[in-house]
């Protein structure tokens, strides 16, 4: 399921998208959100839809 929240937070503010991640993750969409703010945004969307596509073949 969808989870609107995040998808949301990943366009608005992406690292707080990602806080679920490690350290790292999450350094490296703030870091991109810092420079231009878009890469930050296109990052944090691809990791939640990688989980998400994750999350589906488990179930």
């Amino acid at each position: 399921m969808i989870d609107i929240r995040k998808w949301l937070f990943a366009i608005i503010c992406p690292p707080a998208a990602v806080l679920n991640k490690e350290v790292g993750t999450i350094m490296l969409v703030g870091l991109l959100t810092a420079l231009f703010w878009v890469p930050g945004v296109v990052a944090a969307l691809f990791i939640l839809f990688q989980d998400q596509l994750e999350r589906s073949q488990t179930a």
